[in-house]
């Protein structure tokens, strides 16, 4: 008898597919963050942010993130199109909340864009967050990522009024808190 993967939304077809990362795609990670980050946040994040982007210490970050994460629901994901890195999600348990995960980055690569990765890749950390027991996602948003809000909002997501402000040595970047319920065993939130 055959078992079933563990994560069934984790494969796709044969061209694309969400699977977990793995130490060696640390640079593809990094690569996807510096070309998303410049951009599509160009204008919003500080320039220094951009300009001074070390690719070295960002890859390792992001090695060490996959190959020795702070617990088992740190995870970090990676959307594949065949064996190419194209985009990629970060998910942590909620410190004060043990029924909640927060999402963020979640990132697709812009020449990639439009092709159901970040769809697959929120799929892919909602079957995982049920799995551990959580019923609420939650991510933060740059109040001004009008496209990322709209890609949470189609995916059932909302803001629910929280709002933070991130110092960033040059103009205070605000936030915004979008969640949704996940449905349970029994199609109830």
């Amino acid at each position: 008898m055959t078992s079933l993967p563990p994560f069934p939304r984790l494969t796709g077809s044969a061209d694309v597919s969400v699977r977990p990362a793995q130490p060696g795609d640390a640079p593809a990670i990094a690569r996807v963050q510096a070309t998303t980050w410049r951009t599509a946040y160009r204008t919003v994040l500080p320039a220094a942010v951009l300009d001074e982007w070390d690719d070295g210490a960002v890859t390792a970050s992001w090695a060490a993130a996959v190959a020795s994460p702070p617990t088992s629901r740190h995870r970090v994901l990676v959307a594949l199109e065949g064996n190419q890195v194209v985009g990629f999600v970060g998910v942590a348990p909620v410190e004060d909340d043990p029924s909640a995960a927060e999402v963020g980055p979640l990132l697709v690569e812009p020449r990639w864009g439009r092709r159901g990765h970040g769809s697959r890749l929120l799929a892919a950390v909602a079957d995982l967050a049920t799995a551990d027991g959580v019923t609420r996602l939650q991510a933060w948003l740059l109040e001004s990522d009008r496209p990322s809000a709209d890609f949470f909002e189609s995916a059932g997501w909302a803001a629910d009024g929280w709002a933070r402000t991130l110092e960033t040595g040059a103009a205070p970047l605000r936030e915004l808190r979008w969640h949704t319920a996940l449905d349970d065993e029994d199609g109830t939130s």
